[in-house]
């Protein structure tokens, strides 16, 4: 089952500095039908301002996954840590026991991300970041993993949970499936740009997909389209 939620009724606000869609609750968005997705519990489609960004903050307990889609980011944190992704790139944290990072958009034009949380399998552990470039030409026509704690995911940035962060990249009129990595579990899609149709639900640019009770799906591009899909548990255990 494919239910489609589109980007004009996703929560959010515009700040000026940072204009963001919520597709669960976060923040002053509140919705108790959409708190998470399995072990997805948050997915933000941020657009943020030159010369702005998030000052330093704390997180524990989460693995946040940022892709860029437009720009570049650039992040500092308590551990040490400094780095600039770009778009098309990925970057990985692992709160693990906690930390304090900032993220800043220090471009001359606007920097657009995806910020993807999923809730770790366990608690605890060293905090770690990094960041993998991920050429759209490797992800061309079919879907490649991002991030993942899953076994075998060797040139995948590495988190802890049972999950999968993968992207493709589909010329107009190309298709890809995806075989999800069990039974027990779910998927969310955004398109970062482009149309597209998953199992023939149509999807807009930005909108999301919650998918469940399928072990496979076929995405087709109507448009030439980037898309982003995580395959995550549908229980969100912290041991």
């Amino acid at each position: 089952m494919i239910e489609r939620r589109p980007f004009e009724l996703l929560g959010g606000a515009n700040h000026g500095w940072l204009d963001t869609r919520h597709h669960f609750s976060f923040s002053d968005y509140h919705d108790p039908q959409r708190m998470h997705w399995g072990a997805l519990r948050v997915w933000n489609d941020d657009i943020i301002q030159p010369g702005s960004g998030f000052p330093l903050h704390p997180h524990a307990e989460m693995e946040i996954i940022t892709y860029v889609r437009e720009g570049a980011i650039s992040h500092q944190d308590t551990l040490g840590n400094k780095g600039r992704t770009v778009a098309g790139d990925v970057q990985v944290m692992s709160a693990g026991t906690g930390l304090r990072h900032a993220e800043y958009n220090l471009e001359p034009g606007v920097t657009s991300i995806f910020q993807i949380w999923i809730i770790p399998d366990q608690s605890g552990g060293a905090p770690h970041w990094g960041a993998k470039p991920f050429p759209k030409g490797d992800r061309s026509g079919r879907f490649v993993t991002l991030a993942s704690g899953m076994a075998g995911d060797n040139d995948a940035l590495p988190i802890r949970a049972k999950a999968r962060v993968l992207g493709a990249a589909l010329k107009a009129g190309e298709a890809t499936d995806y075989d999800f990595a069990g039974d027990d579990r779910l998927g969310y899609l955004v398109p970062a740009r482009g149309r597209l149709e998953v199992d023939g639900v149509a999807l807009n640019a930005r909108d999301g997909a919650a998918i469940n009770r399928t072990d496979r799906i076929r995405v087709k591009a109507i448009d030439d389209a980037e898309l982003v899909l995580v395959d995550a548990a549908s229980r969100p255990d912290l041991d």
